[in-house]
């Protein structure tokens, strides 16, 4: 019934001081974190967290041409994996700007409560309430493209428990994640 799910506080999240703000919203839910640590990324673990596939390629390649296309600008990209290497390149870049929280949060539904908490990927689009809602509303795909750089959107979760499972080995050793019980544990057993 309990799954983990990846969380990360990227550089902007930790430059503006929300590291407290961000991960006391997990636990006031009751769940639980059982594993947490800061942490540079470097060129290996950035690439590795965003590793580039055809099907992600395509996903933000769609998205992009068509927000450009919705807002009358030129796309100048034919191929998704020319532009899915600029994308990745930019959030490797992004990562590695300092120091960022990674995060193990643990109970039921952890990946699908997580996501919701965090809001929508375009912060502009994030509802009221959620992380970026709140905190980087003012943050959109449009200023993003015009200054050609990724999305400024404080957090990054697992969008999968197999993804979860394959971001929480990136990122943690086996022995770097705990086991307890808290308070909300007894409503889950």
């Amino acid at each position: 019934m309990n799954e983990q799910t990846l969380i990360l506080i990227k550089p902007d999240g930790v430059m503006r001081g929300l590291i407290g703000r961000i991960i006391s919203r997990f636990e006031e839910t009751g769940l639980k974190i059982v594993g947490l640590k800061m942490v540079w990324a470097d060129d290996k673990l950035a690439k590795s967290h965003y590793h580039l596939d055809e099907e992600w390629a395509k996903n933000v390649f769609a998205k992009t041409k068509s927000t450009h296309e919705k807002e009358g600008k030129p796309f100048k990209f034919k191929d998704h994996m020319e532009f899915g290497g600029l994308i990745q390149q930019w959030n490797m870049e992004f990562l590695r700007e300092g120091p960022v929280i990674a995060a193990v949060i643990e109970g039921p539904a952890a990946v699908e409560i997580v996501r919701k908490m965090i809001g929508h990927t375009e912060p502009k689009q994030a509802a009221p309430g959620t992380i970026r809602g709140d905190f980087a509303m003012i943050e959109s795909y449009a200023i993003a493209n015009d200054k050609q750089r990724v999305l400024r959107n404080l957090a990054h979760a697992s969008d999968s428990p197999e993804t979860a499972q394959r971001e929480i080995a990136l990122w943690f050793k086996p022995n770097e994640v705990h086991s307890y019980k808290n308070a909300h544990d007894s409503l889950t057993e």
